[in-house]
């Protein structure tokens, strides 16, 4: 159990136990508003040891008419990606960012999707990580040679959006995880389109963790979900396939790990409107 949290799970790792863990260290700080911020911070100082991955540049591929904003990379390229950070299908990985889980959950997420062993997030970020006193590196690792494992050829749990189609004239739960002024059309910052897919529920993916970005209580996290839990099916969508993962994450430790990514999210629908 993870100290003074009140919650069991296998996808944290508390900040000072970090240093203890004997994982690979990767860090996932962007910013959607400035793709150059994360790795700026990067190299002004990280985790000693971490590796970095860019959202744009290794956890998503080249963006298309369709297919939204951050669709996922080709999985021997991300596999390939991992091995230089010394990661095979078993290592023990840590990873973190400073965005309340947002782009380490896609990276969680990934992984988990591939078959790897999935890597524990920490728990409040690299800001919990600095608030034990901990000192930061701005030495950059040098890349490692290490065999891809055997994974999966193709990310799993996820759907198109002929596939999503398909499952809205079935028992889903549609779940739209951006904020509730974009759900509603209110303001649309990013994409070319306001609004939200017909029959989404909308369940901010910021809900699940408080203002210094650790996860919520489970009881408190099933209050967010109400009767979504109870579906047969759930799919769950963001701006880009992003932030989304915070909320499979919440699902994946209430125990529905059968969620589903609609990795093209609301930007991928609104390109063919």
């Amino acid at each position: 159990m993870l100290k003074n949290t009140g919650l069991e799970s296998d996808f944290l790792i508390d900040p000072e136990d970090v240093n203890s863990s004997k994982s690979i260290l990767i860090d996932c700080r962007f910013s959607l508003s400035d793709p150059n911020f994360g790795r700026q911070c990067y190299e002004e100082g990280h985790i000693p040891g971490a590796f970095y991955l860019h959202l744009e540049n290794n956890l998503s591929s080249v963006v298309g008419r369709h297919g939204g904003r951050h669709p996922l990379p080709e999985p021997k390229s991300f596999a390939a990606c991992l091995a230089r950070c010394g990661v095979g299908a078993t290592t023990k990985v840590v990873v973190y960012d400073d965005s309340r889980m947002a782009f380490a959950s896609r990276l969680w997420w990934m992984m988990k999707s591939l078959g790897y062993l999935p890597p524990k997030i920490i728990n409040g970020g690299y800001k919990a990580w600095l608030d034990l006193g901990n000192t930061p590196d701005n030495v950059l690792p040098d890349s490692v040679s290490s065999k891809v494992g055997e994974v999966a050829k193709e990310f799993r749990s996820t759907c198109d959006i002929d596939m999503l189609r398909d499952f809205q004239s079935e028992n889903l739960s549609l779940v739209d995880s951006r904020e509730h002024t974009r759900y509603l059309g209110l303001e649309e910052p990013i994409d070319p389109v306001a609004g939200h897919i017909p029959g989404a529920l909308n369940r901010p993916w910021v809900c699940v963790t408080d203002d210094r970005g650790k996860l919520l209580p489970n009881d408190i996290q099933s209050r967010h979900w109400g009767d979504v839990l109870q579906s047969e099916r759930i799919v769950v969508y963001c701006g880009s396939g992003v932030t989304a993962c915070v909320n499979l994450l919440s699902l994946h430790g209430l125990g529905r790990d059968d969620a589903i990514l609609y990795p093209g999210s609301w930007s991928d629908w609104c390109s063919y409107l």
